[in-house]
């Protein structure tokens, strides 16, 4: 198993935060099969190609299908350093992860369209056709889009509060605490983009509720690092 070898050579483990989650627990083993389920989803055939053309053809989707993977990695990573992190697995924690999958398998389908959609769309024109969206129906793709991706960091934030609500009991040093409310306010950025992104898909105006609908995810990156630059700063001087 991918995430007992990562949890035995120590990958991803932080030396301001004692993991508590030491083994792989039944939890995570489900959760990586329901992961891995996702993935063999966004794949872009099934089918070995029988001509070039129809090879060529599927490996124009590997575009879509990278930056689809991408994501899911991220969220599995987010998934893999929150058990690492706590080790929880009481009912709670197991309500909140069975959700969380749930949100997963349905937020593939509408994360393989809209990539399918704009990156074929604009690298391969001629394969825009097969995703068709009018201009009506761009807005209500964003809000599917933008609902699953509010969700699935809606649960995230809802776990590392269950973690924070629970500090004593796991006995979280104030590092540790400061660094499980700060990964609370990543999670309600990422939501506070989502809920932007939503909002701008609610207009009429297929630029607006496409373009820039979709666009807001690009304030991700630069979003996080400030965050994190600022509440790096603030950590830095508790460890002092």
């Amino acid at each position: 198993m991918i995430r007992e070898n990562l949890s035995r050579k120590g990958i991803g483990s932080e030396i301001n935060f004692r993991w508590r989650g030491k083994e792989v627990t039944r939890i995570e083993g489900f959760s990586d099969a329901v992961f891995a389920f996702a993935i063999t989803l966004i794949v872009v055939s099934l089918e070995v190609p029988k001509t070039f053309l129809q090879l060529f053809d599927t490996m124009r989707g590997f575009f879509a299908f990278g930056l689809c993977f991408t994501i899911l990695i991220w969220i599995w990573y987010s998934h893999y350093k929150f058990f690492r992190r706590y080790g929880l697995s009481d009912i709670f924690t197991l309500t909140l992860n069975a959700l969380l999958l749930f949100v997963v398998l349905f937020y593939v389908f509408p994360l393989k369209f809209v990539f399918s959609y704009v990156i074929n769309g604009l690298l391969f024109p001629d394969m825009a056709g097969r995703h068709v969206v009018g201009a009506s129906e761009v807005g209500t793709m964003m809000m599917i889009y933008g609902s699953g991706f509010f969700l699935i960091f809606m649960i995230f934030g809802a776990l590392h509060w269950h973690a924070y609500r629970l500090r004593e009991s796991l006995e979280l040093n104030v590092v540790e605490v400061f660094m499980t409310k700060s990964a609370i306010q990543s999670c309600v950025l990422l939501m506070s983009i989502a809920i932007v992104s939503m909002l701008l898909a609610c207009f009429e105006s297929a630029f607006i509720s496409g373009f820039l609908s979709g666009i807001t995810y690009g304030l991700i990156g630069p979003t996080l690092a400030i965050h994190g630059w600022r509440r790096g700063k603030r950590l830095r001087a508790l460890i002092r």
